[in-house]
């Protein structure tokens, strides 16, 4: 079950929220949340959801195990060692079998194993519990319910953001409903379902057929437009997703920190991190950076360790060696920073800057997207070669181009920079804003109806980070 289909929206949430308002008791709204979550699960994944529960079970008890003086480092040891078994297991088994394959030649079989949907982000949650009652032993959850509540919730379950347990530990026992938060909830929830519905979709279908053509026939033009569509894809999907789990989470009383914060306006790779995919980044900074030393051990110490982030985040997002690239890919450009090489501490460069940002980000991209690097590298010369390429391919791309998909470009250009909060702040400061705000609830629900036509119409719904 997706955020944006028809039956969450009409029959999932509705029914999920009116039982929810009126349960009386936090606890009984917990149990509600936790059984709504694996019903929203299971509905995709009727096997899956037992080895979430599984997984959820094991880190209860590694918590109980590790708020103990006595052996809580073995539990953190072994919390570490089942979620990640677990996430190589099902996500990396047949990808080291074919490197093991194709480095000896001995031939094992590759097994064909499914993905379940949203275990990176769940085994990630798993461990944040774990390590998070190590380091504060108050913090242990005496509740299997509370632990899988937390792990379970279905508004981040399967595509994040990855909620920290120290983020919203109080949440779980305490929370408020009301008409303000709902308002909220709801207006961001549309917003994110805007982005998805309106402008992510419009440009997937531009990016995969660029990236179902065979490269050596690819024009540098069409080239181009599918790098940067997809780079409009990957972002409106994914920040959708992120402001409509944050949307849902409003309403049911949780608060979950921003994913992303204008990554496009972003003036350095470094900046870039600061603003893209947050709970991702600071995740691997808390658990992983600060433990192996972070930038205490010296200059070297500090880049190796970043290099070592990079490359855990480029394969976090799946077992192919075009997420390792990407993730290297940005790792070297934040160390050419770092080093003074690119000088992104000069203003007077903020125009070229933001430019140099923007070309890795895009380019980089590509190796995201391609199905192997070949592909990949071939997209990119493509780019930069200028070259005519097929008439009849350029044809296929070019007519694509419509005015619903340049409509989509454009409302996707002017919104990935900060320009709402801009002229928010602006009419903050004159009596026509209450105005204004009655006009943007009117034009929420406008919103809310063109995606839900759009929904109905089209055919063409994938979540890109579902696959990771």
């Amino acid at each position: 079950m997706t955020f944006s289909s028809v039956i969450f929206l009409f029959i999932f949430l509705p029914v999920t929220f009116g039982l929810y308002c009126i349960c009386a008791k936090d606890s009984i709204r917990n149990i509600l949340l936790m059984l709504a979550s694996l019903v929203f699960y299971a509905f995709g994944e009727p096997v899956a959801v037992f080895i979430m529960i599984i997984s959820v079970i094991i880190n209860y008890f590694l918590g109980r195990a590790a708020s103990k003086d006595k052996h809580d480092k073995a539990a953190v040891f072994l919390a570490v060692l089942l979620n990640i078994g677990l996430l190589i297991a099902f996500k990396y088994t047949g990808f080291f079998a074919q490197l093991i394959n194709d480095t000896t030649g001995i031939g094992i079989p590759v097994p064909k194993i499914r993905l379940p949907i949203g275990i990176s982000f769940f085994t990630f949650q798993g461990l944040s519990y774990v390590i998070d009652v190590y380091r504060d032993k108050k913090s242990v959850q005496k509740s299997l319910m509370s632990v899988l509540l937390y792990i379970s919730f279905f508004p981040q379950l399967i595509a994040g953001p990855i909620v920290k347990y120290h983020d919203i530990e109080a949440q779980l026992h305490k929370r408020e409903l009301t008409a303000d938060r709902v308002s909220r909830g709801v207006n961001r929830f549309i917003t994110g379902l805007a982005k998805k519905v309106l402008i992510a979709n419009q440009m997937g279908l531009v990016a995969d057929t660029v990236f179902g053509l065979d490269p050596d026939k690819l024009g540098s033009g069409a080239a181009w437009i599918g790098a940067v569509c997809y780079s409009l894809q990957i972002f409106f999907d994914f920040s959708g997703y992120s402001d409509m789990a944050i949307g849902l989470g409003c309403m049911f009383g949780f608060d979950f920190k921003d994913n992303f914060n204008y990554p496009f306006s972003a003036g350095s790779m470094q900046d870039f991190w600061r603003r893209w995919h947050i709970s991702l980044s600071t995740w691997f900074k808390e658990y992983v950076y600060i433990p192996l030393g972070g930038n205490r051990k010296g200059k070297v110490r500090t880049d190796v360790n970043k290099i070592i982030v990079f490359f855990l985040t480029g394969f976090w997002h799946g077992a192919n060696f075009t997420f390792i690239v990407w993730g290297l890919a940005h790792g070297f450009f934040l160390l050419l920073e770092n080093h003074g090489l690119i000088p992104t501490k000069n203003k007077k460069l903020a125009p070229l800057l933001h430019i140099y940002t923007m070309l890795v980000v895009i380019v980089t991209f590509v190796i995201f997207r391609a199905d192997t690097l070949t592909q990949g590298v071939k997209v990119i010369a493509d780019m930069f070669t200028f070259s005519a390429g097929d008439a009849g391919v350029d044809a296929t791309v070019y007519s694509m181009l419509n005015g619903l998909v340049l409509t989509a470009f454009i409302f996707g250009v002017i919104i990935c920079i900060p320009t709402v909060p801009f002229i928010k702040a602006k009419l903050e400061k004159t009596k026509a804003y209450p105005i204004a705000q009655y006009t943007a609830y009117t034009g929420t629900l406008v919103i809310f109806a063109l995606c839900v036509l759009s929904l109905v119409s089209s055919t063409y719904n994938p979540f890109i980070y579902f696959r990771f």
